[in-house]
């Protein structure tokens, strides 16, 4: 049936009306070329950088180079149909990925779409990808211990709340067994974790959650996955999504744990994208920009006042190095950015210390105050007793005649050595840890064989949680008084008696 001439009319002009306005808002143009995941584009003259761009075929990108008539766009889209000619339009925003405690428990990729077949995600808000670290201000010193689970790092080189602390070795020398050692150890301590994969193998980041899943830490863990299969673009924008969701989480008051697996496989992505775009040398090319990569990412890391929320994100960034190389460029750069760098050792991983952590150049610049009181006290000169032990280990071999006081010492070291030893997914609570250093530095173990020393420890711990269940709450509590230490003595003596 026919309309009206008038009503035609009317509708003609309101779609000329809204056409304009199309016109005006939305700004349109055209790839000329793509391939490799980059896409050059001609047309969008008002496009601003780091601006997410939507393709006809419903792929997104990520505005990088902006020319004079054509813009360099990095293709997010896994699988896509961009071709010559096919449009592309701006969406006057920046990339930003949806957040919420949806996300906890589940496996995404760095756009935030769940990749563990587990049904879709509907997140609670959306972050941009990227977005300004929080200022001067806003910050706290850190004060809180985060307990990593692990004797040799709580003891000799702790890591704080808001801390960023760089975990530095070759490869296959355990970097990532910490990481995942002290996602474990948060169980039950009100921390959310947040663990970055960057160009893994998929089947690494399987098993991976499968330890995850077998220990019970996959509730309070988002995964963000960007394998090695993925394009550079995509492994790019990982760890700044990665900082996004722990963001949310930290306006919420919440302390977030944010593991970047790793930073080297980043900067690889990186410089795959900046010679696929071509970038021109200078500050936006590899390696210039790099350091600037880095730190805006691990500036984000900081322990805020409570006026300004009172969260908290931790940063464990880790680092490949090749042939313990830690004065290469990337090594450096991080080292620079981060407060302080766990750093294991091939030669001591070889010969059996795991974790192999190398106490003379591992350093943690936040200290004492990102301890409990009791492991302050207990542990202040284990860092030295073992790097003398180690400088003495290298001459002892050389000479047999060796003095009184130096075979105590070698005595002495030998036992700390097998104290801090410690398997995988096996975290010790601060109270054991406690208890056993103790035990080591004040001649406990003196009599113990090196062979027995590990049956020990596993008497002790149990012995402490069955039997001293206040002094351990204590103690985790940051109590160290006259009473604490002599019921701990009287533990020991009764151990040794036996």
């Amino acid at each position: 049936m026919a309309g009206k001439p008038e009503e035609i009319s009317n509708i003609i002009k309101e779609q000329i009306r809204n056409y304009k306005t199309r016109v005006d808002m939305g700004e349109v143009g055209t790839v000329v070329l793509v391939g490799d995941g980059i896409a050059s584009v001609y047309g969008l003259r008002n496009c601003m950088s780091t601006e997410l761009l939507e393709f006809e075929d419903g792929s997104v990108g990520l505005a990088q180079n902006l020319e004079n008539d054509t813009v360099s766009v990095a293709i997010l889209s896994d699988k896509n149909d961009i071709r010559e000619g096919t449009k592309v339009k701006r969406t006057g925003t920046v990339l930003s990925i949806p957040v919420g405690e949806s996300f906890l428990g589940r496996v995404v990729n760095p756009l935030g779409e769940p990749i563990d077949g587990k049904g879709p995600i509907f997140g609670e808000a959306r972050r941009p990808v990227e977005a300004e670290a929080p200022g001067i201000i806003e910050r706290q010193s850190v004060s809180t211990p985060l307990q990593t689970g692990i004797k040799a790092i709580d003891s000799m080189i702790p890591i704080g709340r808001g801390q960023r602390e760089l975990i530095i070795g070759d490869r296959q020398t355990g970097t990532t067994e910490i990481a995942i050692d002290t996602i474990i150890n948060q169980k039950d301590k009100n921390v959310i974790c947040i663990y970055v994969a960057i160009g893994q193998k998929a089947t690494s980041v399987v098993s991976l959650v499968a330890d995850l899943v077998r220990e019970g830490a996959m509730a309070y863990t988002i995964v963000v996955s960007a394998t090695a299969a993925e394009s550079a673009p995509v492994q790019y924008i990982a760890p700044y999504s990665g900082c996004a969701m722990a963001e949310y989480f930290r306006e919420q008051g919440k302390d977030v744990l944010i593991i970047y697996d790793d930073l080297s496989k980043h900067a690889v992505a990186y410089r795959a994208l900046s010679l696929l775009i071509r970038r021109p040398p200078g500050r936006e090319a590899y390696p210039g920009d790099v350091f600037y990569l880095h730190s805006r990412l691990l500036e984000r890391a900081a322990c805020v006042s409570p006026e300004f929320g009172g969260g908290s994100i931790t940063a464990l960034p880790i680092v490949e190095t090749q042939a313990g190389d830690v004065s290469a460029y990337i090594p450096t750069n991080v080292i620079s950015i981060t407060d302080g760098q766990i750093f294991l050792e091939t030669e001591m991983f070889h010969s059996g210390i795991i974790p192999a952590i190398n106490p003379g150049i591992s350093v943690s610049r936040v200290g004492e105050s990102a301890q409990v009181k009791a492991m302050k006290k207990v542990s202040g000169e284990l860092k030295l007793l073992y790097s003398q032990y180690r400088e003495l280990q290298a001459f002892a071999q050389f000479g047999s005649d060796l003095d009184a006081d130096t075979r105590a010492r070698l005595h002495l070291g030998e036992r700390i050595v097998e104290v801090l030893k410690q398997d995988r997914n096996a975290p010790v609570p601060v109270g054991g840890q406690v208890g056993i250093i103790y035990a080591v530095i004040n001649g406990y173990l003196n009599d113990v064989a090196l062979d027995d020393i590990k049956d020990y420890q596993e008497r002790l711990y149990e012995k402490l949680d069955h039997e001293h269940k206040d002094w351990m709450v204590r103690i985790s509590q940051g109590s160290w008084t006259e009473e604490d230490e002599e019921e701990l003595k009287g533990v020991l003596n009764r151990m040794n008696r036996k």
